[in-house]
């Protein structure tokens, strides 16, 4: 890999707190994600919380990280951690995990 496509490749974890259970939000993130061509995944945490990550060109996954703070009704965000991790390339798809 290039240092230009390091630059333009990015990568996010997520941790989103509030109504995000049980409210369709797995779903309604691998959409979006699949809509902004990134790869990774999105799960339930023990806690009630939903953990992300995406990865893909840096712009998509910054648009990602904003749209996690709002999500879709009726899921109500009330708290948005993001880490930006190095690029790894690890996936293939976006997928809902468990």
């Amino acid at each position: 890999m290039t240092q230009q496509n390091k630059s333009t490749t990015g990568r996010a974890r997520v941790l989103i707190s509030g109504q995000v259970q049980g409210v369709g939000f797995r779903w309604s993130t691998q959409h979006m994600a699949q809509r902004l061509g990134l790869t990774g995944w999105v799960r339930n945490l023990w806690d009630g919380r939903v953990e992300a990550v995406f990865e893909g060109p840096e712009v998509a996954v910054r648009q990602a990280v904003d749209w996690s703070h709002r999500g879709e009704p009726p899921a109500r965000v009330e708290r948005v951690d993001v880490t930006y991790e190095t690029p790894t390339g690890e996936f293939k798809e976006f997928r809902v995990t468990h």
